[in-house]
């Protein structure tokens, strides 16, 4: 312990890392991401920053490969790097969000970026940029820092490879400070962040494109007209040579499977490929180089795709709190998805993994006599074989910026079409929004304002009592009436409650795992990738 004030009083003493997290913090603003009027909002600030860090020359020789999208562009980076690495080069990889750890958005070889190494790099560049800071050249917004800290650390540890995704939009990016990038990508482009992209797929998609360079040969996926129309027409403009990336055949993984799941990876996947292969072409290096569709994939490639990890992307966690016995009465599956489309794909894979889970469990359960197979068995009801049944359970947040009246009935709908109904949709806010990156200074429950967890609710309860043939409005008499179920939420009803923080919403759903031992608990948390990185960080602890 450190000793405190005059009083005598004293305050635990913080870690190394714990500074660094606080001086980054710092750099977090209370506005708006919408908000024009920031002084920091100045893009070509960006080109003073590295001058001031010295990084304009290591920058123009990074072989760099840009990507941007509103759908997939983790994933597709992440294959990237995992395709190259496997080829055998000295990769970096800059992601966002992080979910856990703000390394995490920092890799090198495929690992998140070491404590010691991190701090080195990022005093080097806070100290510096705090020394030359002024009235007119301020210090640089948190996400503005990161993509400068990864700029340092790339060019730093001499990566052969630096794959970059954009945070928010392209144009305007901090990424997007590069000029001469080897090769760019476009994942699938929907609705998101409007608020400062615009309304319509065509305007977003003109702000995605803000990443071509002219002359550089960019890719995308099978896209809306509307979009796709408005990416050909700007890399027109730019000499961009632009093709679209197909999607994998998956007969080309020689029986594996991709590493990631969900349907719509085999989307990433084909644009992963084709970043790769013109990677390898433009920089000389034509062993592995793969462009046709109808070759075989090199070895090289199909060990990337079906090795790359990436969390909070149709992931599947089994809780370690519950006992060894019970292992498997407790799973979540996470999934960052926080536009309709992609909501909707998360609802797709949740559907089919309970599914498919349910038969690997049936296969894996021995018949109790000798007149009938596990086959047999496996094709009947799959809670039937071993005593148990199935309960799905929503744990949902979303931004306020985003409309949960397409996000949520996008969820409930595709769920239903798959005959999946949830027994109970839990709202609970993030402990990762409160201008804090670490996770040692948190608000206490009663500082945390629920208004808009209980506006997802009513959204969630009249979707519910629509679905039924009721009323709409009944949705607020039952939730009145269930305030008094239980002290832990902030409004309970039949359908629904609303915690006012996610450990109380997690302590539930352990209580009710213990509570009906014959029941398997299936939660999907989904709506934000803040949520899932708060779910982790507790389910891992």
């Amino acid at each position: 312990m450190a000793e405190g004030c005059n009083d005598g009083s004293s305050i635990p003493t913080m870690t190394p890392y714990e500074e660094a997290l606080d001086a980054l913090s710092s750099l977090i603003t209370k506005r708006s991401r919408a908000d024009k009027s920031n002084k920091g909002d100045r893009f070509d600030l960006l080109f003073d920053y590295l001058k001031i860090l010295e990084l304009e020359e290591a920058i123009t020789e990074m072989k760099i490969i840009h990507v941007a999208g509103t759908k997939g562009k983790g994933s597709t980076c992440t294959f990237t790097e995992s395709i190259l690495r496997n080829c055998g080069f000295h990769t970096g990889l800059f992601t966002s969000p992080h979910l856990i750890d703000v390394r995490e958005r920092f890799r090198l070889d495929g690992v998140d970026i070491c404590e010691e190494k991190f701090l080195a790099y990022f005093w080097w560049c806070y100290d510096r940029l705090k020394e030359k800071a002024t009235e007119d050249i301020p210090m640089p917004t948190y996400f503005r820092f990161l993509a400068l800290l990864a700029f340092k650390i790339f060019a730093a540890e001499q990566v052969d490879v630096a794959i970059l995704e954009v945070g928010l939009g392209g144009k305007f990016d901090p990424t997007n400070v590069v000029q001469k990038p080897i090769v760019c990508g476009i994942s699938s482009l929907g609705y998101d962040h409007m608020e400062i992209l615009g309304n319509t797929l065509s305007q977003i998609a003109g702000e995605k494109a803000g990443i071509y360079k002219d002359g550089i040969p960019a890719y995308t996926v099978p896209q809306p007209d509307e979009a796709m129309n408005v990416l050909v027409e700007k890399a027109s403009k730019l000499n961009v040579p632009l093709k679209v990336a197909e999607p994998l055949d998956a007969k080309l993984l020689n029986g594996l499977k991709l590493s990631l799941e969900g349907e719509h990876q085999y989307l990433n996947a084909g644009l992963a490929i084709a970043l790769s292969s013109t990677w390898l072409q433009r920089t000389g290096h034509h062993e592995f180089t793969y462009l046709k569709q109808d070759s075989p994939l090199p070895e090289q490639f199909i060990k990337g795709l079906t090795t790359a990890s990436l969390q909070g992307r149709a992931q599947k966690v089994p809780d370690q709190y519950i006992d060894a016995e019970s292992y498997g009465d407790l799973v979540f599956y996470l999934d960052g998805a926080h536009s309709p489309e992609s909501m909707e794909m998360c609802a797709r894979w949740f559907s089919l993994a309970i599914k498919e889970d349910s038969q690997k469990k049936a296969f894996n359960y021995p018949p109790q006599n000798n007149s009938g197979s596990t086959i047999e068995l496996a094709q009947g009801n799959p809670n039937d074989r071993y005593g148990k049944s199935s309960m799905q359970i929503l744990l949902f947040n979303c931004m306020s910026v985003r409309d949960p009246q397409l996000l949520l009935p996008c969820l409930m709908k595709t769920c239903a079409s798959h005959g999946v109904y949830f027994k109970k949709a839990l709202f609970v806010p993030n402990t990762s929004v409160y201008n804090k990156v670490g996770s040692h200074a948190l608000p206490t429950d009663s500082e945390v304002d629920l208004s808009w967890q209980l506006t997802l609710q009513r959204v969630w309860e009249n979707l519910i009592q629509s679905d039924k043939g009721g009323e709409a409005k009944y949705a607020d008499a039952v939730c009145e009436e269930g305030k008094e179920d239980t002290k832990m939420s902030g409004s309970a009803c039949e359908n629904s409650a609303v915690f006012p923080s996610l450990p109380l919403a997690i302590k539930w759903i352990r209580e009710s795992v213990l509570q009906n031992r014959s029941v398997r608990h299936q939660v999907l948390v989904t709506g934000s990738l803040h949520l899932v990185g708060d779910v982790l960080r507790l389910v891992k602890m």
